[in-house]
């Protein structure tokens, strides 16, 4: 079946999307759940701040769903946990996707299912796990006219050599976002890269897929405004921010804000005024 309808509802009419991350929870780390400790508060911030999409696993997105009326984010739903965000990486790391993934995102009114893409040096295995993983779902997506979105990550120790962290060298990020795109993702969910005014090479190795940067950590504001601005520019579809939205002091305005740069095309500068309440 054809994803368009449901890729239609998720990007809007200028095919961008401005999506906040509530799926940190699943991943079990204590760390993650500062600003979504209450997750009915999150998601409600989220709604009024109009957001055009949010993720959330599939415990938590019926609370998304329960909310009255037609003006909310839609759903994009997380079909996998893993625990390789673990504070010191366990003997066996894992990736585990959801029993009937496609089906249960349709029953929710999901507008695509999200799933990871693990590249490290030294743990084929749990490679091995997130290629099987979006190999099964892809089938599953093109018989419910589903998309599929794959967030892949290349993962380096950390300066500890006990945890992981982002490997943000943009080779390796054009090559991992080549792959998905060969696996059939609709959508990419990438890092950024440490050079963002080459983010134009992901989007190229990205070959007609919609590329939406995620946000990982918090960084300072005017960086997450400028690095944003700039992937936008670049040819990014949108951006999915997570704890730069939530962890704010104001998260409406930072909303405001940075749907502002995704769909207005606001610099840097214009988004900062919107945060500090001049705009």
């Amino acid at each position: 079946m054809d994803v368009t309808p449901r890729l239609n509802r998720l990007l809007g009419a200028d095919g961008k999307c401005f999506m906040v991350a509530i799926d940190h929870g699943f991943f079990n780390d204590y760390r993650f759940l500062e600003g979504i400790q209450d997750i009915r508060t999150a998601i409600g911030t989220v709604v009024v701040g109009g957001a055009d999409a949010l993720l959330l696993s599939v415990g938590q997105a019926p609370k998304l769903q329960e909310i009255p009326g037609r003006n909310k984010p839609s759903l994009a739903l997380r079909v996998d946990t893993s625990n390789v965000y673990s504070r010191v990486v366990p003997g066996y790391t894992f990736d585990h996707m959801l029993e009937g993934a496609v089906e249960q995102a349709v029953a929710l009114d999901a507008t695509c299912v999200t799933a990871n893409l693990f590249m490290t040096a030294t743990e084929p295995e749990l490679y091995h796990a997130c290629i099987a993983n979006i190999v099964k779902l892809k089938r599953q997506c093109e018989l419910y006219g589903m998309p599929l979105m794959v967030e892949p990550m290349c993962l380096k120790p950390d300066e500890t050599g006990k945890a992981y962290t982002d490997d943000i060298e943009i080779t390796n990020i054009i090559a991992l976002v080549r792959q998905t795109a060969e696996l059939g993702a609709d959508l990419i969910k990438s890092d950024p890269s440490g050079s963002p005014e080459e983010y134009h090479r992901v989007i190229e190795a990205a070959s007609g897929a919609v590329v939406l940067p995620r946000g990982g950590g918090k960084v300072a504001l005017e960086e997450v405004f400028r690095r944003t601005a700039m992937l936008m520019e670049q040819g990014a579809r949108g951006v999915v921010y997570g704890r730069n939205v939530l962890q704010h002091q104001y998260p409406d305005r930072m909303m405001k804000a940075f749907l502002g740069v995704v769909h207005e095309g606001f610099s840097s500068e214009q988004a900062m005024a919107v945060v500090r309440g001049e705009a």
